[in-house]
Formats: C-alpha cells, structure tokens, sequence
C-alpha cells in the first residue's frame, strides 16, 4: 500500500517549468524553465533562497555533478553555463551548440560531462578544465534525453527520430541502436542495478530493455500522452514517470506493475498541466510542470 501526502508547493516562477536538479548538497534544490533564472530553494524549509544566476534563454536541463563544486544549466539557445559554488557565480559558457540543449549528465569516474543537443550531437567536456574532448553525431535529429548505467560503462541516448542509441563510455563507440518507439524519446533511465533500461515516450509507451542482451523485455501503455520523465526511487523498488497527461505514476521497478496514480481525477491538489521533469529526495517525490509549481509529494511505502 502505497500513501501519498502534499507536503509543500513552491512557487514563485513566473513561466513553464523544464528542468529541476537536487544539489550535492542535501537539503537544496534547484529549478529552471522559460523565465529569467535558475532559482535555489531550500528542501528543510520548503522556500525560496534566490535566484542564482540571470538567463538570457530559457532552461531546459540543470545537473550538479558529483565531486565538482558546479552547477550546469543547458539553454534553448545551446548555451551551457557553469556555476561554481565556491566563486559563486558563472565561470564559464561552453559555446559550442547553436541549438537548444535538452539534457546534461557527467561520467563520475572519467570526469566528464555529457550535453545532449537538437543538432543530434552530444558534445563531451573534461569536467578538470571544462574544455571539449569530443564531439560525437548520434542522430540526425534531437538528442532529447542521456542515461548513464551505474557502472559507467555504457550511455543510452534517446533521440527524437524514435531511435535509442547504446554506446560504449570507454570510447564512444555505438553498440547498438534499439528500435521499438514510434516517436521521440524523451525520458531514459537504468535501474539501479543497472540490469535493464526504461525508456518513455511520446507514444505515451514506457519500454523496458535488458542490458546484457539489448532485447525489449516488456512494453507498457503507461499514459495517454508523452511520458516526460522517469525516475527511479534511490531504495524502494519502484519507478515514477511523469506525463503531459498531468499524472504522476508509481510503477513496481521488480514486476513492472502500476502501484500509484498522482492526479487531479485521483483527488490529489496535483499540477493543472504536462508534468515535465521528477526527483526523489529519499521518500519526496519532487515534481515540476507547465503550471509554474513545483510540488513536494511525501510517498509511504507501507
């Protein structure tokens, strides 16, 4: 049995929210979306902290990566903007895609980072000296989304032609292109065990896919339209999706069965519109939406 309780709601953004990211630092969040700026809230007081930075586009992925004191935010405009905690502000942009970044994620035990464009390429940065190592074509249309399995030594990529590409993170060479979508990938993510990989997309379909034979395992009619996001809660065996059909989903991660439905129609205070990016913070599950809320869930797994 599964309860789920609305804890908080921040709110304060003036426009769509696309990207939202937990800190190194426990307790801290951060958000960003089609307004000015990349806001900091605090998670033990559910309230605004500031704006951290001014943007002069809007922001569609923000990631801190583990062991650098950094915040990265990817703009429409293909902008990458690092910030450094210690200096407290911007110390770098990373100009090198001329079209928008979807998604960022670093390579903990190469110390590199990953950015994701509508080119269809992925650039890659020595997260050291944040210059660019590589720059690799994966697509010829958008990379919408990036997983990396958790021993790092492989990264699906996601792309809007349906396609999900599997390629090998030791020296960026494509392993195998996995075809069973039937429109954009937008979300992607290993198991924590790293033992199978769970796609959804905008056919409304999440897939699950073995890793050691690449084959399609399972296929769920999750939503009825796009499925956003998906993510894995750190201890519990489920999964969360989230859906531009404004629901928020609890599925088992052992038996693939759904546990939870997060909606207005369930009677929940939930968002009003598309549900565009989720996160667990141990047990709350944080979820950001078209509406401009950001809404902090408490989930008792009884």
């Amino acid at each position: 049995m599964i309860t789920v309780e609305k804890t908080a709601e921040l709110t304060g953004h003036s426009n769509p929210l696309f990207a939202l990211a937990l800190s190194q630092k426990p307790g801290i969040l951060f958000s960003g979306g089609n307004d000015k700026g990349v806001v900091e809230w605090s998670l033990k007081t559910n309230s605004f902290i500031k704006v951290m930075f001014p943007v002069a586009a809007s922001v569609y992925a923000i990631h801190c990566p583990e062991n650098f004191p950094y915040l990265i935010a990817g703009l429409r405009s293909g902008q990458v903007l690092v910030f450094d905690f210690m200096e407290q502000k911007v110390i770098k942009s990373l100009n090198h895609h001329l079209k928008p970044v979807f998604d960022i994620k670093s390579v903990n035990n190469k110390k590199e980072l990953l950015v994701a464009s509508e080119d269809g390429t992925v650039s890659i940065w020595n997260l050291e000296n944040l210059e660019l190592i590589h720059n690799i074509k994966v697509s010829n249309d958008t990379v919408r989304c990036i997983a990396i399995s958790p021993d790092e030594k492989q990264v699906a990529f996601g792309c809007r032609d349906s396609n999900i590409s599997i390629y090998d993170l030791e020296d960026y060479t494509q392993i195998k292109s996995l075809k069973s979508h039937t429109m954009a990938v937008f979300a992607i993510q290993y198991s924590p065990l790293g033992d199978y990989l769970v796609s959804g997309s905008r056919d409304a379909q999440v897939k699950v896919w073995d890793t050691a034979t690449l084959e399609l395992k399972e296929n769920i009619a999750a939503h009825l339209f796009a499925v956003n996001h998906i993510a894995f809660h750190p201890t519990q065996p489920y999964f969360a999706t989230a859906s531009m059909d404004k629901t928020i989903k609890i599925w088992g991660s052992d038996d693939f069965k759904l546990y939870k439905v997060i909606s207005r129609e369930k009677g929940y205070a939930s968002h009003q519109l598309s549900i565009n990016k989720i996160a667990w913070n141990g047990n709350e599950l944080i979820s950001l939406s078209d509406d401009k809320r950001i809404i902090i869930w408490q989930i008792d797994f009884n």
